[in-house]
């Protein structure tokens, strides 16, 4: 198995997700900039960011790796959901692509095999987004660099609660059955601890996005606990 430098430079770290929701105050290019840059003092190994504009705006601010995607929509497949959105993201400076990389319908009618062939042969590096391991066992035989945890929980990372924990028991099959592949672990890891206990049950890195980076979620976990 030969996995990238840059991948294998991201084994044992923290990725962190640096992303705000439409209509929200943080949402523009330049505050998830300093937003990123913050979070690679803090220690961050990689920045993981959504649109063209943050990703490029975020990639002039920091020196870790990049790791890009464009949503496009609400539903189904919206994650770089085609070859257009990918070759987008790479144009605006991402180091690592992140794909929806289940079997669901595309807007463009194409297979995700159909997407991640041309990257392949661009010399592009691509991330998994995965929601079941039939889904990673699919991007594993693929191609893809990274596979990750990211849809299993099925709702937005906003919808969650502070209680909702990440998806060990997919992490670590995950890990069992392909050992030394690079499996992240995402969505969900709230906690310092469940950071810690998704590394040990197997994963390569750890993404963690609203505990570090939505101040509106974390300002309702705490209010909602003095509420109790």
């Amino acid at each position: 198995m030969s996995i990238h430098p840059l991948i294998q430079s991201l084994k044992g770290t923290l990725i962190v997700s640096v992303q705000a929701y439409p209509g929200e105050p943080l949402r523009t290019p330049e505050t998830m900039a300093l937003m990123a840059r913050a979070c690679e003092l803090g220690g961050a190994a990689a920045i993981r960011c959504q649109g063209l504009a943050d990703i490029s705006a975020i990639k002039g601010r920091v020196e870790v790796p990049v790791i890009g995607l464009w949503k496009d929509g609400h539903d189904g497949v919206y994650i770089t959901p085609t070859l257009r959105h990918a070759r987008a993201c790479v144009a605006a400076g991402a180091d690592i692509v992140a794909i929806d990389a289940t079997d669901r319908p595309r807007p463009d009618g194409k297979s995700v095999a159909d997407t991640l062939a041309p990257l392949k042969e661009e010399g592009v590096l691509t991330m998994a987004d995965c929601m079941t391991i039939d889904d990673i066992r699919r991007a594993v035989d693929l191609g893809f660099d990274i596979v990750s945890t990211t849809l299993s929980h099925g709702v937005a990372a906003i919808d969650c609660t502070m209680a909702d924990g990440p998806d060990l028991p997919l992490l670590r099959q995950a890990a069992e059955e392909f050992p030394g592949f690079p499996v992240v672990c995402e969505g969900r890891v709230h906690t310092p601890a469940e950071a810690r206990a998704a590394m040990d049950a197997g994963a390569w890195a750890v993404v963690v996005g609203t505990a570090i980076t939505h101040p509106t979620s974390i300002t309702s976990w705490f209010a909602a606990a003095l509420d109790a």
